[in-house]
């Protein structure tokens, strides 16, 4: 059975209005190169985060899971031929006394189970994909968060460079987080980064009630040497700014320096106990 297949978008955001409705749609895509129809399954989960590694949660019902009940899928299953696209709509129905604040539930395209007979023993198979909807239901919205940390490492021996943050929303909706890096050599002052390809722009969804840590790699740096880093976040009318000089020097460097410095003090050593042991001789 086929089981690479593509859902898109990866997220979307809903606009609800308590006692109104909201239409959507997914599309599930089939590869050019399968082989046969894609059979799906479409069904709906709650999202949760875990922990401020923000480990995703789709079985656990909470306060603000409860659009899953809202939403009903048009076309829960079918198929997909090779090479095209199915749209899959949804309408979420918010009832009148819909709290307001975020609302979060994640539309899963499973395949159909695939079941095997390998020595005698059925094997099952089931591959998903989740498209993740973050609600906002309109009414009293609640803003509140706050950027906790903004780390740029001093010295680095191991590529890529890591970058991190910490930021927390004590609201009652999600909201964005803007981060904008940009690295540039301290010797040459060529820009590495913003590039034609990567504008060192990105967003991050904080959750309402939560704290994420964030960490971003920068690559694409020179192996030893040092580099301008700065890492500007925009959260709630909020602005941090990190800038640092960061030692650029892989591990392999410094062993070789340290092997070098010890052969050196060697030799020195030798040499002044034979320069001793002459002058004793004489």
């Amino acid at each position: 059975m086929n089981s690479s297949f593509t859902v898109f978008p990866m997220s979307q955001r809903a606009s609800l209005e308590p006692g109104k409705t909201f239409k959507g749609k997914i599309s599930i895509a089939n590869p050019v190169d399968a082989t046969e129809d894609f059979a799906y399954k479409v069904s709906v989960t709650p999202y949760n985060v875990v922990g401020e590694d923000y480990a995703a949660d789709l079985t656990t019902e909470y306060a603000r899971s409860k659009i899953t009940d809202w939403i009903k899928i048009e076309e829960p299953s079918g198929t997909v031929s090779p090479n095209d696209v199915k749209e899959v709509w949804f309408t979420i129905t918010v009832p009148e006394d819909a709290p307001a604040g975020g609302q979060y539930a994640t539309i899963v395209v499973s395949s159909d189970r695939d079941e095997q007979a390998t020595s005698g023993v059925a094997v099952q198979n089931v591959f998903e994909m989740a498209s993740i909807v973050y609600g906002n239901v309109a009414g009293e919205i609640v803003q509140d968060g706050e950027i906790l940390e903004n780390n740029i490492p001093g010295f680095s021996a191991i590529a890529p460079l890591k970058l991190s943050a910490l930021i927390s929303n004590n609201g009652n909706v999600h909201s964005d987080a803007t981060f904008v890096i940009s690295v540039s050599d301290m010797f040459t002052g060529n820009v590495i980064l913003p590039t034609e390809e990567n504008e060192g722009q990105y967003n991050e969804i904080i959750m309402p009630e939560t704290t994420k840590y964030i960490e971003r790699e920068v690559s694409s740096l020179p192996a030893i040497g040092v580099v301008k880093v700065t890492q500007k976040i925009y959260y709630q009318g909020d602005l941090s700014v990190q800038e640092k000089n960061v030692i650029l020097c892989p591990i392999w460097f410094i062993a070789l320096v340290v092997l070098t410095l010890a052969a050196i003090v060697t030799a020195i050593v030798l040499t002044v106990k034979k320069h001793k042991k002459k002058k004793r001789s004489a």
